[in-house]
């Protein structure tokens, strides 16, 4: 069931609920936590607006998506216009930038990777199917692009470099999202706009590094060859 309409307190519900399963995870955080975190006396408060817990996880999801995606693909027609994008390095910009700064709220506070890096170990299918096939077509274009500029190797090595690339954004971003949330110190490095561009960099190593001579993409044991899952985020 769909929330009713948006209103203040659902907005603030959604927020306040995003920031215990960052911190708990979805199975670590009741409706009855939700609704006392967010001051409402009557604990079927997210039964009332969202319909059940699981609901609630899917609004939660595919805003986050749906703001990430948008980002992503205006991002990629910007850089289409002009020929582009023409290097890894551009992609994967795209790629971490998109995903920061994500509460547009005045709240300011961003718990949003934090939530999707912990669903997707625990509950991927959820995830999956919170996106129904459609908040993501940005990343399918960034991959797209990447194949195009990688150095030759097989298919699935690069699928399996794509696996280790979306491990490295959550972590990374999630690391930093929790360290701009802690508001009891300063924390200058993952503050500055450098330390991105220097992460994106690192990820860029990771993506164009040359295949070792000899080396072949590990198979599934269906005999298939892996293929590049979903986005972390």
């Amino acid at each position: 069931m769909s929330s009713k309409q948006p209103g203040a307190a659902a907005e603030h519900m959604k927020r306040v609920a995003r920031r215990l399963f960052a911190e708990r995870g979805v199975d670590g955080v009741t409706v009855r936590d939700i609704a006392e975190a967010a001051g409402q006396k009557n604990h079927g408060a997210v039964s009332y607006h969202f319909g059940s817990k699981e609901s609630l996880v899917r609004e939660i999801i595919r805003d986050g998506a749906i703001l990430i995606d948008a980002r992503r693909n205006a991002a990629l027609d910007a850089l289409e216009e002009t020929g582009g994008p023409g290097s890894v390095e551009q992609v994967v910009e795209v790629l971490v930038f998109t995903a920061t700064a994500m509460d547009e709220s005045a709240t300011g506070e961003d718990s949003y990777i934090r939530f999707v890096t912990m669903l997707g170990m625990t509950h991927r299918d959820l995830f999956l199917s919170a996106l129904e096939g459609r908040w993501n077509s940005g990343y399918l274009r960034c991959l797209d692009h990447l194949r195009r500029l990688m150095p030759d190797m097989p298919a699935a090595m690069k699928n399996q470099r794509f696996v280790f690339m979306g491990a490295y954004l959550s972590s990374i971003l999630s690391l930093r999202e929790a360290a701009l949330t802690d508001t009891s110190r300063a924390h200058p490095i993952w503050q500055s706009e450098q330390t991105l561009r220097h992460f994106a960099r690192t990820m860029t190593a990771l993506i164009e590094t040359p295949a070792e001579a000899g080396t072949q993409p590990t198979r599934a044991r269906n005999g298939k060859r892996t293929e590049a899952g979903a986005p972390s985020f």
